[in-house]
């Protein structure tokens, strides 16, 4: 049983005619007859009785119309989902972030996407840096929104900067400089620090203490907390100061104060990254709808 023969046999059931299902069909009557004789034969069995009048369909018949209505129905249902499945409407995307760098905007960009892909099902994963680089190795997540990867996998994905961030000072509201828009790093240098954990972001601990030799000394560092709220909140307390991206101001920061680096130019990229081999329309369609965005998310996380 073919789609062409099916076709023939429920035209011919719908009219009770051989010459109007050809009309419907805009073929010839022999041609129906020929595809109605083949399925009679294959199936063994007679789908309608017939006369020089009339044309009537068989208990046989009947049982075969209710199958093939569904086998046409379901042959539409397929066409249309690889259809949607090729241009990104329907299928599923998985979307790890940092948290502190994606706060301000993540809602923003998935409600964007779910207006324009409704019934594609969206997963958001809060992970760190590390956690993200497994995930994408593994193919548990689609996108990642990340800081630059290590130089020796990097060649392995696309990435996309988002918005650059900048590193502050993070003092309490009780400290000495709190008041202040601007400071130097080497104001900084008789404090014990709270320093982001080196296992989750290996370039900007790196980076933290290359700065303060820069400045004349090397920091006197207290905690390594694993998560970013986790550090602010460490700062509200009064345990000690950090330095670290701008964007954490976006995370639950009553009680701390964000002060500039005067003589701090590091640049700290926010980037939407997948990798090389994923063709996936979901994902185009959502990084697309990212990468429009990108102005407007720079904009609101300037310092």
């Amino acid at each position: 049983m073919d789609i062409k023969t099916l076709k023939s046999f429920i035209a011919v059931a719908k009219y009770q005619s051989f010459s109007e299902a050809a009309r419907e069909l805009h073929t010839v009557q022999p041609a129906i007859s020929r595809h109605i004789s083949a399925l009679e034969e294959e199936l063994g069995v007679k789908l309608f009785n017939r006369n020089s009048r009339d044309v009537a369909i068989t208990p046989a018949g009947e049982q075969l119309l209710a199958d093939a209505s569904a086998i046409l129905a379901l042959t539409g249902q397929a066409k249309n989902r690889v259809k949607n499945a090729h241009s990104g409407k329907i299928g599923t995307l998985n979307i790890a972030h940092l948290s502190s760098a994606c706060l301000s905007f993540m809602a923003s960009l998935i409600r964007t996407y779910k207006a324009q892909f409704p019934q594609v099902h969206v997963a958001l994963f809060e992970m760190t840096a590390t956690e993200q680089i497994e995930a994408l190795k593994q193919d548990k997540i689609d996108i990642a929104f990340s800081r630059p990867l290590p130089t020796p996998i990097a060649d392995e994905f696309i990435s996309h900067d988002i918005y650059i961030d900048k590193l502050v000072a993070v003092v309490s509201q009780a400290h000495a400089i709190a008041g202040k828009t601007h400071t130097d790093l080497a104001q900084l240098k008789t404090e014990q620090f709270i320093i982001f954990n080196r296992e989750e972001a290996l370039g900007l601990f790196d980076e933290t203490i290359i700065l303060c030799k820069q400045a004349g000394f090397s920091p006197d560092i207290i905690s390594q907390p694993r998560h970013m709220q986790t550090l602010v909140t460490e700062v509200a307390a009064g345990l000690g100061v950090a330095i670290a991206p701008f964007c954490v101001s976006k995370l639950y920061s009553r009680g701390c104060h964000f002060i500039a680096l005067e003589d701090v130019d590091t640049q700290i990229p926010l980037q939407i990254q997948f990798k090389q081999n994923n063709n996936s329309a979901t994902v185009k369609a959502f990084l697309d709808i990212a990468l429009a965005a990108k102005d407007e998310i720079q904009q609101s996380m300037a310092v």
